[in-house]
């Protein structure tokens, strides 16, 4: 699976440098001038890594990363700060609203690569969930019992997943249905009960419960 960034920065020569630079490493990069365009693309395709400039026309780098951690389906996505912008405050305000790392203007090249590469590795180092006897590649969507591939839809790797995400947490029906389905369209909750019923028939046994159910609330696993 490729591995996507988008890269919202308004000066053209920075912007063309920075596409030039990740292709050539083999990233897929998609880059925008300001943040009306980013979140039309947004909308279409999730990215796996932001890099950020902070002054931007209209919306500012601050007001995107603030939408950006505010809601649940954006967490995974690492966000890079590229500013010229280098005092201490700005910095830590950039952190506190959710920035993974910092970049100042003028950058070099190689340290831009090392930095993205550095957040690929972890990237990839957390493709893989364990949990008792079921394994999870997030990357290749593979689902393995005691070694064996079982065969999953694309619903009920998702559930799985964001399950396997939250291990030790109750994950509620609503935030299922938001997530897997989106806030937009209207599942019943009994939608979620039916893949979870599938779920178990494939991956529990006698021996082995994987999923709780944390009644009135939502569901579990660890």
């Amino acid at each position: 699976m490729d591995y996507l960034i988008y890269s919202i920065e308004d000066d053209e020569d920075i912007r063309r440098l920075i596409k030039l630079a990740l292709s050539k490493s083999n990233f897929l990069v998609k880059s925008f001038p300001d943040g009306e365009s980013f979140f039309e693309e947004l909308e279409k395709e999730k990215p796996n890594m932001i890099l950020l400039d902070m002054m931007l026309p209209g919306i500012s780098g601050s007001e995107i990363l603030k939408k950006l951690r505010s809601h649940k389906k954006y967490d995974d996505i690492e966000i890079i700060i590229v500013s010229s912008n280098n005092m201490l405050i700005d910095k830590i305000d950039g952190f506190d609203l959710g920035a993974d790392d910092y970049i100042e203007k003028p950058f070099d090249v190689m340290e831009l690569i090392s930095r993205v590469n550095a957040k690929v590795r972890r990237y990839k180092k957390n493709r893989s969930i364990i949990i008792n006897n079921i394994s999870l590649d997030l990357e290749s969507h593979t689902c393995l019992k005691d070694g064996v591939e079982v065969l999953l839809t694309l619903k009920e790797f998702e559930i799985l997943s964001l399950l396997f995400k939250n291990k030790g947490n109750v994950v509620s029906r609503d935030d299922l249905l938001n997530q897997i389905w989106g806030v937009d369209q209207f599942y019943e909750t009994r939608t979620i009960d039916v893949h979870i019923k599938s779920l178990r028939s494939k991956l529990e046994d006698s021996h082995n419960k994987l999923i709780n159910t944390v009644h009135g609330i939502g569901y579990k696993v660890g």
